[in-house]
């Protein structure tokens, strides 16, 4: 899920929608100052990763960077090869040089935020899913064989359809891998959301009650 930033004419309010946590930590907080990693660093962890695989890489984590495996994305391989190459780079963990100092915007942030209840969500996920495969998932992913080495493609969805495309896995595993892998990475997102006490949740068709909080929020 990607974020955007609404442009609007003077006067008017603009909105983000979507993102993951990180991107509207960035956004709304700044990040932290992260040294430069060596040269080579990243291309010989990716070499590595392409060549063994998600499970070696967590267990490379694990190893060299607990604080960070106990929190961080389990499976989200760029988070984790980010955490290797700074352990790499510094010999500490990516989370020493999180110092949580926010940065100062010269704005004021209003957060929502949307819950559905976990059978409804399963159930959009399975749907989603099957939608994606019926639309030619297979053959997008295909078409992008020779690009599976960037992280933007290693991500859930693209992981598990290479894998098939490679034999290494029926489709059927690997549709179900799909959903396993997408409902353990809303669970993560969920639980990333609801540390931030700034929002405010609501159910996805309360829309008039989100309308008159913000409103309310706006006029104080």
């Amino acid at each position: 899920m990607h974020g955007w930033l609404c442009r609007m004419r003077t006067g008017q309010r603009p909105t983000m929608v979507g993102g993951t946590g990180l991107y509207i930590r960035a956004f709304t907080e700044g990040l932290d100052n992260i040294p430069a990693v060596t040269p080579g660093t990243r291309e010989l962890i990716n070499k590595q990763f392409s060549e063994k695989g998600l499970t070696w890489l967590q267990q490379q984590v694990k190893q060299k960077d607990p604080l960070f495996f106990e929190q961080g994305e389990m499976l989200n391989p760029q988070r984790l090869i980010r955490a290797l190459e700074v352990f790499e780079t510094t010999g500490q963990s990516i989370l020493s040089f999180r110092k949580g100092e926010k940065a100062t915007r010269n704005f004021r942030i209003i957060k929502i935020a949307l819950e559905l209840p976990k059978e409804q969500l399963h159930h959009n996920i399975q749907h989603r899913t099957e939608e994606m495969i019926k639309q030619g998932l297979v053959k997008e992913v295909q078409s992008l064989n020779e690009y599976k080495h960037l992280n933007a493609l290693k991500t859930v969805g693209y992981a598990e359809i290479f894998n098939f495309l490679e034999q290494k896995i029926s489709l059927q595993d690997a549709i179900g891998q799909i959903k396993i892998n997408t409902r353990q990475y809303a669970k993560r997102q969920m639980t990333w959301f609801k540390k931030d006490s700034a929002y405010t949740w609501f159910h996805p068709t309360n829309y008039n009650t989100m309308v008159s909080h913000v409103s309310n929020q706006l006029n104080h």
